[in-house]
């Protein structure tokens, strides 16, 4: 039988799986996907193929043919059952509250409270052990905090933590709860401090656009760095110089690693431990077990994302993507859930990061919709602090409405439109609108991955006069195979600088952001309504245009967004003015009321 877990390759190489194909999807074996997407799982073909897509009806008649195939795959094994804590963890004789409790000298607030429990280590405490613990603040507010395994301790005790996003000054107290009687009910409080030079709290939803918990003005100037803790130590450092060197606030990254074009290279550690002696099977795959967690491989992304909360940046975290070769696209739902658990319980206490359930989350073949609404709903349920949360589309745009959905992340689904959309998308979801995929600056013979930094920069303003954000990402190919989007390293584009040219100018508006206004059939404008007007003439070229002022005073500016100049007109204005421009692309006016 052949089924969605099956490989493109797979079905390509059976005659009876072939015919199939050709029935449903015809001319697709002599097609380049045939040498591109032979890895590919036949529910991601399936996904990105038109025919396919639009018509339920004909994918399940072809998913019944190939279920009555004799060759391919014998049927799959069952998924791993849930693993509950085991009751009789440690029997009677055990005191309660007999653990040892390790508190942390006073944090800084929106600083990591980090409470450890030194207790049982024995049999398997990341699926033996429950432990949670409800924090109270001075001011009331509660806080129930999932703990989580980090291994042994040095002296082979096992290692349990209690993280806490510190919120507000004062003494916090708590009171734990456990399936371990040594971990039971004990107490204790973690006194937190002014708040570091600096740090301003966890990003929230502001209206249409976000600010810092402590109200500070944030603006997402996204970039894509896939796999970027996934390669060399030298690379990594490599990639956080770059980092600090340009305006990013916002990484996107995943847990996972990533097994796409070039993306070949082995990682030397994964979220779970490999099983001793595990062979490559006939797919490259590694074989783990999903019942423990790899504790360094965990601290060692958690510095990663501390050093890029050290330079101002978000690190959005893409806890699931479809480029895999190792099985993690297809753990079943109760090591999906487990997975989701420990890793929303380690990093929730951390203030500089954001929740992405997926990339291109209708490419997951063996997700659907009420997969992706359970799954969400453990990551709502394990996250104290409510940081932001979203889902990143391919083709088929998530139901952004959803009431656990924060904000809009998306891919544009046209080739030509992207940017185009975005007030339309705001009126559509009422909700803030990041554009983390709009194409990548770069060389690629993929369409995705090689627009030209004028374009990007171009989809950058269009979207931001509409009152959203356009993300960047860089595809340049060279010797290394080291590319920006994946793998980090060294930008050599040009959109960067022009990105934070637009950030400096969004920042001078009254609000420190841009909403949609009323434009021009040919013009889109953006600002603040009745003191900040900026029109972006993107692809035109006139030699002037004429502006209606509204009633008032108004300083009127020429804004070249490729040479990042902006050129006054002499005195004040009022009423009809025109405005000389240079007659080329990229250009924009502002008029800013006195």
């Amino acid at each position: 039988m052949f089924d969605r877990a099956s490989t493109f390759g797979e079905a390509l190489d059976s005659p009876a799986a072939r015919a199939v194909l050709e029935t449903y999807l015809p001319g697709v074996a002599a097609s380049p996907m045939a040498a591109q997407f032979r890895e590919a799982r036949l529910g991601q073909v399936a996904a990105i193929t038109p025919a396919l897509r639009d018509d339920p009806e004909a994918t399940e008649r072809l998913w019944a043919a190939l279920a009555l195939l004799e060759d391919g795959v014998d049927a799959r094994a069952p998924y791993a059952p849930a693993v509950l804590p085991d009751p009789g963890y440690e029997d009677a004789g055990v005191p309660r509250a007999s653990a040892e409790v390790v508190l942390p000298g006073p944090v800084p607030r929106w600083g990591a409270a980090e409470v450890v429990l030194l207790g049982p280590g024995h049999g398997n405490p990341f699926v033996d052990v429950e432990v949670t613990a409800l924090f109270v603040g001075p001011d009331g507010r509660e806080r129930r905090v999932g703990g989580f395994h980090d291994g042994p301790a040095p002296d082979g005790r096992g290692r349990y933590v209690l993280r806490l996003l510190a919120e507000v000054e004062g003494r916090w107290r708590f009171s734990t709860t456990s399936t371990a009687r040594s971990l039971d009910g004990l107490a204790g409080h973690v006194d937190v401090g002014p708040a570091a030079t600096g740090t301003h709290g966890p990003v929230r939803v502001d209206g249409m656009h976000f600010a810092h918990a402590d109200g500070t003005r944030y603006r997402p100037v996204g970039t894509t760095a896939y796999a970027w803790t996934h390669q060399p130590e030298q690379l990594v450092e490599r990639t956080l110089a770059t980092l600090a060197e340009h305006a990013f606030t916002k990484v996107r990254m995943c847990l996972f690693p990533k097994s796409y074009l070039y993306n070949t290279e082995e990682p030397a550690a994964f979220a779970f431990p490999r099983r001793e002696g595990a062979a490559p099977d006939a797919t490259g795959a590694q074989g783990f077990d999903v019942t423990r967690f790899d504790v360094a491989w965990w601290r060692d992304l958690e510095r990663r994302i501390g050093q890029l909360a050290a330079l101002g940046v978000q690190a959005d975290l893409i806890l699931l993507h479809p480029y895999d070769r190792w099985g993690f696209t297809d753990l079943g739902p109760a090591v999906d859930e487990r997975y989701l658990r420990y890793a929303v319980r380690r990093l929730a206490g951390l203030a500089n990061v954001w929740w992405s359930m997926a990339n291109e989350y209708d490419l997951l073949w063996s997700k659907t919709v009420e997969d992706w609404e359970r799954l969400a709903a453990v990551v709502v349920e394990e996250d104290p602090h409510d940081h932001l949360l979203s889902i990143h589309n391919c083709h088929a745009f998530y139901d952004y409405s959803r009431p656990w959905v924060t904000h809009v992340s998306n891919q544009r689904v046209d080739v030509y439109r992207t940017a185009e959309e975005m007030d339309g998308w705001r009126e559509r979801w009422g909700k803030p609108v990041v554009c983390d995929e709009c194409a990548y600056e770069g060389d690629l013979d993929q369409g995705w991955g090689n627009v030209t930094g004028q374009e990007l920069v171009r989809r950058c303003w269009e979207g931001a006069v509409r009152g959203g954000y356009v993300a960047h990402g860089e595809t340049y190919l060279n010797e290394a195979e080291e590319l920006w989007w994946s793998k980090g390293g060294e930008l050599v584009g040009s959109s960067p600088a022009r990105m934070a040219f637009l950030d400096s100018l969004l920042a001078q508006a009254p609000d420190g952001v841009w909403d949609p206004l009323p434009s021009d059939w040919d013009v889109p404008w953006g600002g603040v309504a009745g003191r900040v007007l900026v029109g972006y003439l993107g692809f035109s070229q006139p030699r002037f245009r004429t502006v209606v002022l509204p009633e008032g005073s108004w300083r009127v500016e020429v804004i070249d967004t490729w040479e990042m100049t902006v050129t006054p007109l002499p005195g004040l204005h009022e009423g009809a003015v025109r405005v000389d421009l240079p007659g080329r692309q990229y250009l924009a006016i502002r008029a800013t009321r006195v």
